[in-house]
């Protein structure tokens, strides 16, 4: 890693250790500026989780940087593309009380299906 990524590295974030290779995940997509892993805890047949290198909290400090957002937008697409049918649904929890469980920001990629009105 660079020291671009150690600045923004958080050493107790669950993403972040993940990123490092610390914490194991079957990833699906990975390039310089994110990773892409499946969900643990899938909530569609596509539950893919697209998270950005750099610790940012959510997707209010991830709109700072508006190319590592249209980044992890692309790479959601992709992902959607190859394992699905290029139909998706893109969710940025932000928030405890919005569901954010880890603060990592990481977009939700849902698809492989009919997902139904109100799911996640």
């Amino acid at each position: 890693m660079g020291s671009t990524d150690t600045e923004h590295r958080d050493p107790d974030c669950v993403f972040c250790k993940i990123v490092a290779g610390e914490i194991p995940s079957e990833r699906v997509h990975e390039d310089e500026r994110v990773i892409a892993f499946a969900d643990l805890h899938p909530q569609a047949p596509v539950h893919v989780l697209v998270v950005p290198r750099e610790h940012r909290r959510d997707v209010t400090e991830l709109a700072a940087d508006p190319a590592l957002l249209a980044h992890t937008v692309q790479v959601a697409a992709q992902v959607a593309g190859a394992r699905a049918d290029g139909d998706f649904r893109l969710v940025f929890n932000t928030g405890e009380s919005a569901g954010q469980t880890v603060f990592h920001v990481h977009a939700h990629v849902l698809a492989g299906g009919k997902l139904a009105e109100g799911e996640l």
